[in-house]
């Protein structure tokens, strides 16, 4: 018996002059039995009428997988049938437009939320979270029509935030293993002055997380306000981290440093060195100034970290210094040159560095 159903451009006949609306509605007439997975992935616009209609037919068949990806252009509104889904697991919208009904109580089966370009509220998107007493997993990307992340989520493990929000607010979400954010908001417009520390308040909620990627511009984010050389409560399940670093921006390097330092259990280590326009902002090397004692400092599960985008500057070397004094069972240490220009010189540099590990390789890639 077929649950799984998925259309897209690919449905169409090939010996009758069927529309692909006419696809779908005669699919799901002549199927018997229930339907569990649907998926409608199309880059053409769709009548509304259309959508309406099947959205209708699946909340009446116990749908536990819905997948809406409609095309660019598209303004889909959700119809209120959609909500009295109660046995809906994972549902995934794009370029649709989210309004709640009054009757609307909870997604209280829903495990896994993924939105992107989707329109609505600050209050709805508070009261859909709240509203998922099950989430364990969430992805918002580039949605519209509010400004603040605040995520009340106790059960929620994997988080995905890709978009322009100008505050990420965490609250009861210490189940979280799994963090991918990429905010691209103007930083330096926004940057909140003399406030308490946005990594404080943000990893705060983040006491059993195990892989954490962040961005450049995330970063920024974080640095605004004061920035401590480590955390008061360390991330000590933290086993993968990726960052990207602008090492002519003084905050985002403290900000890395931080997070790096305050994750004793960490196994691999990404950074992709981010290019700004500008000049270095004061010494960025200060808080490296005295790598010799660096006691306080010793990652002993560190075995692998990867460098990506370098350039030779100073502040990078004196970064792989560190790092190389700090991990006395590091295996390997990969890195890659932005361009050839210099990178033999930096290679000479760099092989000459102390190291804590006997064991540790060098690995230098082509550019």
């Amino acid at each position: 018996m077929l649950q799984n159903l998925k259309f897209d451009e690919r449905c169409v006949s090939t010996q009758n002059p069927l529309t692909f609306a006419n696809i779908v509605d005669q699919v799901l007439l002549l199927h018997i039995g229930p339907i569990r997975k649907f998926k409608l992935s199309h880059r053409d616009l769709l009548t509304t009428a259309d959508i309406d209609r099947w959205v209708l037919h699946l909340s009446r068949n116990s749908i536990k997988h819905l997948i809406l990806e409609l095309g660019n252009g598209q303004h889909y509104s959700l119809p209120s049938c959609l909500f009295s889904c109660e046995d809906i697991i994972c549902l995934r919208l794009r370029n649709c437009i989210l309004k709640l009904p009054s009757t609307f109580n909870d997604f209280k089966s829903l495990k896994r939320l993924n939105i992107e370009r989707v329109t609505l509220t600050q209050n709805v998107f508070e009261d859909v979270i709240v509203h998922c007493p099950m989430l364990e997993g969430l992805i918002l990307k580039n949605c519209n029509g509010f400004t603040h992340l605040n995520i009340d989520a106790p059960t929620l493990k994997f988080l995905v935030i890709e978009g322009d929000f100008e505050d990420v607010n965490l609250r009861n979400t210490l189940n979280l293993e799994y963090v991918y954010i990429a905010l691209e908001f103007n930083v330096k417009q926004k940057r909140v002055v003399g406030s308490s520390s946005n990594l404080l308040k943000f990893v705060v909620h983040l006491c059993h997380i195990r892989c954490l990627e962040i961005t450049s511009y995330s970063l920024k984010y974080l640095a605004a306000g004061a920035m401590p050389g480590k955390l008061p409560e360390p991330l000590i399940y933290l086993k993968v981290l990726s960052t990207s670093v602008s090492f002519t921006d003084l905050e985002e390097i403290t900000t890395a440093l931080c997070l790096i330092s305050s994750s004793p259990a960490l196994q691999e280590l990404e950074i992709f060195v981010h290019r700004d326009d500008g000049d270095v902002v004061g010494e960025v090397n200060s808080w490296l100034e005295n790598l010799d004692d660096n006691s306080n400092y010793q990652f002993t599960q560190l075995r692998g970290i990867e460098i990506t985008c370098i350039s030779g500057a100073k502040a990078e070397l004196d970064l792989i210094k560190f790092l190389l004094l700090s991990s006395p069972v590091l295996e390997r240490m990969t890195l890659q040159p932005a361009s050839g220009d210099g990178s033999l010189e930096m290679l000479k540099k760099v092989v000459q560095f102390r190291r804590a590990s006997m064991q540790a390789e060098i690995i230098f890639l082509d550019p």
